[in-house]
This record gives structure tokens, C-alpha cells and sequence, in this order.
């Protein structure tokens, strides 16, 4: 019998590289956002990652989609610390560009596979 596996999701794959590329961005943060914005779009990232992985392994598709729900909202609040994070000239701006657009892809991602479960 085949392992079910998280790893397998296309959306899990695409959150993976890109809390990777968060890692690698914002290790150019300025030394003072370590424990500000630097850690708080690190968290957030990570917690889309988390809550995908998690609420697949769920029992019932309804407890899977309540956590790709909070993986959105994880979703929206990296976002919001990217615009910061560019705004405060943290990013350069095709470093942000690529960011901006994985992160458009994994929302695309996230709001089919919530819609298909739904």
C-alpha cells in the first residue's frame, strides 16, 4: 500500500522553495528586524508549510480544509510583511519581484485545492 504523503501535494512543493527563499532573502535584513519582521515573515511562512502538511494528514477533509483556510491567512500576513519588508528597502527589487510572484502561484495553488476539498 502507497504511503499518502504531504510531499507529494504540488502547493506543499511550492510553499517548501519558497520559505527557502524567504530564509535566503532575509538573511540580508538588517541585524536590528532579528527579532521583528525578520522573524515574523520566517514564522508566517513556515506556517503555511506547516498547515498544509498537518491538515493532510488529517482524518476528514473538512479538518483539511480548516487548516488550508489558516495557511491563507498565514499566506495574507506574509504578504503584508513582504510590502514592509520593501517598503523599508530590505529587498532588492527583483528579489521581491520573485517572492511577489511565488507567492501569487502558491495562492492560486491554495484557493483550488481549498475550493476542490470545499
Amino acid at each position: 500500500m502507497e504511503e499518502k504523503s504531504f510531499k507529494k501535494l504540488t502547493v506543499w512543493q511550492k510553499v517548501y522553495k519558497f520559505v527557502l527563499n524567504i530564509y535566503k532573502q532575509t538573511q540580508k535584513f538588517p541585524s536590528s528586524e532579528l527579532y521583528g519582521l525578520n522573524s515574523q515573515i520566517r514564522r508566517a511562512s513556515v506556517s503555511i508549510l506547516a498547515n498544509i502538511a498537518e491538515g493532510s494528514e488529517r482524518q476528514y477533509k473538512k479538518e483539511f480544509v480548516q487548516f488550508l483556510s489558516i495557511a491563507r491567512g498565514s499566506l495574507a500576513e506574509v504578504e503584508t510583511y513582504l510590502m514592509l519588508a520593501k517598503d523599508l528597502g530590505y529587498f532588492k527589487e527583483e528579489d521581491f519581484i520573485e517572492l511577489e510572484e511565488q507567492r501569487k502561484k502558491i495562492g492560486r495553488l491554495l484557493r483550488g485545492l481549498y475550493k476542490s476539498l470545499s
